[in-house]
């Protein structure tokens, strides 16, 4: 097992001052997978005044008895662990916070309170030897993927009903294979109206860990079977077993789930994940008509409202809610070669943000593939990527230029005329051609020496500065569209 030098000095000396100290819950679980934990956690027999005069460095913020212990590991990083005290929680009458703790006498009592029986191991470490404790079976169900409660499963989610959610993110999050186990299941289902007690933000929490797991489509169709769903997203359960129209294969909710699933797949990031569940979600509240013609007009707009008050509901930051009520709401931009003017791609990138465009363009690939088709980027989104490209490069233009017209009248004491822009255009293109001589001295150097030239001279330096323009912008354009494999 490889647990980190700074846990075991914990342990360590934890008992060389007399307390019995054990590693214990979900990184018990992950180390017998092989899984490098995220955490370390560490109950004791040692109260919290006892953990703080063991080490140095330590620091309680919660009703819960839990010290952080930190370790300094070099001049400027720590390394910190959380010791909890061995407890009994006694009744929850809210379903979510004990009515009052007591510390345990023993690691026996702490352990029967824990959610699962995968999370109810501990580890101690005797003469460099590890010893794991193992009383309620969970190394039999790690083997077996079963994610078990711990005694009576209706007693665990009466104490903590988020617990249920839990289970349904282990299941998501431990990998290929895992079930819940039959009695487990049942007491969710029995149970599952206990949820809507649970606070918006732990409920967030563990719906953002489900979506961003591998098994996230299944873990969304596993709250719904559990009848969880509906405390957490009941909009997105309208969708279930409502037929689209010819352009889906799949009815809505099943529509859904495939985006997610195909955005999982492609490692998307969050916000992308949450929009391709999202971006139809209102559908069923606009559809009109019934078989393949049936129609879901605006359903973009009114998505993006009741996305607003999902999101805002379960208590994300400002800045996720803008930003997938955002993709959701554009989700539908429409685009076809040709038909489409540069003038409205640059619309659409104003209204998404340049930024933002690739996560747009990756909800509308979930959206296609989501829909039954088999390619997630034809042809005319590959044109759209480069129409977009284009626009958003900075134009070619005088503009770019360290110096002015105004600058050129000054230096060489000249009036208003056409020969202000030919020096220009002569500078313009000097710049393209070296890059590294737009600079101010450079340029009033050059200025001084076209001062000196004739108005014929000037004029057919003038043009054949501005086709060698053209000709880079030609191929500056033509190299944008065999990036993105497009005529």
């Amino acid at each position: 097992m490889k647990i980190p030098e700074e846990v075991k000095f914990v342990l360590k000396e934890l008992e060389k001052n007399g307390f019995e100290a054990f590693i214990v819950g979900g990184c018990v679980r992950d180390t017998l997978i092989k899984k490098e934990p995220s955490d370390w956690d560490i109950t004791t027999s040692a109260k919290p005044k006892d953990i703080e005069k063991v080490f140095d460095e330590t620091y309680s913020n919660n009703d819960f008895g839990t010290v952080t212990v930190r370790i300094e590991k070099t001049k400027d990083e720590f390394f910190e662990t959380e010791v909890t005290p061995y407890r009994i929680e006694s009744k929850y009458t809210d379903k979510r916070h004990p009515d009052k703790i007591k510390w345990a006498k023993s690691l026996e009592e702490d352990l029967k309170r824990r959610d699962f029986t995968v999370n109810a191991m501990a580890i101690s470490i005797k003469n460099t030897k590890f010893e794991i404790v193992d009383l309620f079976n969970g190394q039999k169900d790690l083997k077996d993927k079963l994610i078990r409660a711990v005694g009576n499963p209706e007693d665990r989610f009466s104490e903590d009903a988020l617990r249920m959610m839990r289970a349904v993110r282990f299941y998501s999050a431990l990998g290929i294979g895992w079930e819940i186990e039959r009695k487990t299941e049942e007491a969710i289902k029995k149970n599952s109206h206990f949820l809507s007690v649970i606070s918006k933000e732990r409920i967030r929490d563990e719906l953002i860990k489900i979506v961003m797991s591998d098994k996230a489509k299944q873990g969304i169709e596993l709250l719904r079977s559990l009848g969880l769903l509906k405390h957490i997203i009941p909009e997105l359960e309208e969708g279930y077993k409502i037929g689209q129209n010819k352009h889906h294969i799949y009815d809505i909710y099943d529509h859904n789930l495939r985006c997610l699933d195909y955005a999982v797949k492609k490692d998307y990031g969050f916000y992308v994940r949450m929009a391709a569940l999202l971006h139809d979600v209102a559908k069923p509240r606009t559809k009109e008509g019934e078989g393949i013609d049936s129609t879901f007009y605006n359903h973009e707009i009114v998505g993006a409202k009741m996305t607003r008050d999902i999101l805002g509901r379960l208590k994300f930051s400002g800045k996720d809610i803008k930003m997938i009520v955002r993709l959701v709401r554009y989700h539908l931009f429409y685009y076809n070669v040709g038909e489409v003017s540069e003038t409205s791609v640059r619309r659409l990138v104003r209204k998404v943000g340049l930024e933002n465009i690739k996560e747009l363009l990756q909800v509308r690939y979930c959206d296609r593939i989501g829909s039954g088709c088999p390619k997630a980027e034809p042809y005319k989104l590959r044109h759209l990527k480069y129409l977009v490209e284009k626009t958003s490069k900075d134009p070619v233009s005088v503009k770019m230029l360290m110096v002015s017209g105004k600058d050129i009248i000054e230096i060489l004491n000249l009036s208003p005329g056409p020969k202000i822009g030919q020096i220009l255009d002569i500078l313009l293109g000097h710049v393209l051609a070296c890059p590294n001589e737009n600079k101010k001295d450079i340029l009033t150097k050059k200025i001084n020496e076209l001062g000196r030239l004739s108005e014929k001279e000037l004029r057919s330096l003038a043009e054949k500065a501005k086709k060698e323009r053209e000709d880079i912008k030609t191929k500056q354009d033509n190299m944008t569209k065999k990036k993105y494999w497009v005529s």
